[in-house]
């Protein structure tokens, strides 16, 4: 799932609805598993599937119209529990991005953390890219990390988004924690061995 983040466009998937916690994004019953293989298939399980495991035709996932590696999510995005699991099926599925105009600051750090880039936007703006995607499921939405703006191709209007200058750096080097650790390895013994 590590992948350096620049400029990303793509079509984007809509999920116009508040505050959709971490709970409704992968169900408790899929927590056993420690490993991150799989989540993505049970990515909102409960909205997907019917209880026989066919494909619920009116939910936005299962409608070939929509695709991308982008989820437009309401506002309020992953509220309720802490589990980093709903961050793993996020990225299983293959979202690169969440843009919302609220997201719950644990689900927010975990997207971080697992190579997901949560992108805050005005009210306004959100609602705006609700309305392109529904009069054109094909319009592109270009998200800048270096810049740290995202543009709604199908109206020219962008907004600036906020970001951690540690975690911006390591989405854009393709860092986890551990990662970034190694790679200062040397200014970190150099610092112990002068601060004995």
């Amino acid at each position: 799932m590590k992948q350096k983040f620049s400029v990303i466009t793509s079509t984007c998937v809509p999920l116009p609805l508040e505050n959709v916690d971490t709970d409704q994004i992968i169900p408790a019953r899929f927590l056993k598993a420690t490993d991150k293989a799989g989540f993505g298939d049970n990515l909102f399980h409960d909205w997907r599937y019917n209880e026989d495991g066919s494909l619920k035709k009116d939910f936005v996932l299962n409608n070939p119209v929509y695709g991308g590696c982008i989820l437009v999510a309401g506002k309020n995005f992953g509220s309720g529990s802490s589990r980093e699991h709903a961050a793993w099926a996020i990225a299983g599925y293959g979202f690169r991005v969440v843009i919302s105009s609220f997201f719950a600051d644990i689900h927010k750090n975990n997207e971080l953390n697992n190579f997901v880039l949560p992108v805050v936007v005005t009210d306004s703006f959100l609602q705006e890219l609700f309305a392109s995607i529904a009069d054109n499921p094909k319009t592109e939405v270009e998200v800048d990390l270096p810049n740290q703006t995202v543009l709604n191709k199908a109206t020219g209007r962008s907004e600036k988004f906020e970001i951690n200058s540690y975690k911006k750096h390591c989405l854009m080097n393709g860092l986890d924690d551990i990662d970034y650790l190694l790679q200062n390895k040397d200014k970190i013994e150099a610092w112990e061995r002068l601060n004995k």
